[in-house]
């Protein structure tokens, strides 16, 4: 798929969004990816985490994979879907107490090989957070893979990092947002 294609799956399922919104980083942006309105269509969820994969062996040769974990909520679908693709196991990383945790019996045994799964990064915070999961149990990344990559390169990992769309959008800090300065309400979307 070509970035124009990708790019066209989010307007035709209106998961890009135009106005004034606040993003998970804390910045602001006139654009928004409700990566949950694309991802809410099985079949197109699987299309585009089947050429994620795609790209994911052709970009990280040799690569070797024993499992995929997602930051939850929103890279749920996406790491399970990659993990489809690459026939591994799928858990996920979840909030508690503010910080992203391993539960549910999920473990990563020591020398385990383990694919990042996001559905949006602008900062990558919470890939870092998953990251430091991995490695604090003695496992290995192997790469990190993302649908959209909105940070304009500014995200940078130790591990190779895939993205089906890599995008720079306008953000801006909020007291230097130029939205805020003309009274545009702010949404928070959610992710």
């Amino acid at each position: 798929m070509t970035d124009q294609d990708v790019l066209q799956v989010f307007l035709d399922t209106k998961a890009l969004l135009n106005g004034h919104f606040e993003l998970r980083s804390g910045l602001h942006s006139d654009q928004f990816f409700q990566c949950a309105k694309v991802l809410q269509h099985p079949r197109i969820a699987a299309r585009l985490c089947e050429a994620l994969v795609a790209k994911l062996r052709r970009d990280v040769p040799g690569l070797r994979v024993d499992g995929v974990i997602a930051p939850a909520m929103g890279g749920l679908f996406v790491g399970h879907e990659v993990a489809k693709a690459l026939d591994v196991v799928s858990i996920f990383a979840e909030k508690q107490d503010g910080a992203l945790v391993l539960r549910r019996g999920f473990d990563i045994p020591k020398g385990a090989s383990y694919v990042v799964a996001e559905d949006v990064i602008t900062r990558g915070g919470r890939v870092q957070e998953t990251i430091d999961i991995i490695e604090g149990r003695g496992g290995r990344v192997a790469a990190v893979a993302v649908l959209v990559d909105r940070s304009g390169g500014k995200a940078a990992f130790k591990s190779p990092t895939v993205s089906l769309l890599r995008l720079t959008p306008v953000t801006f800090e909020p007291a230097a947002c130029p939205l805020c300065a003309k009274g545009v309400s702010v949404e928070h979307p959610g992710s």
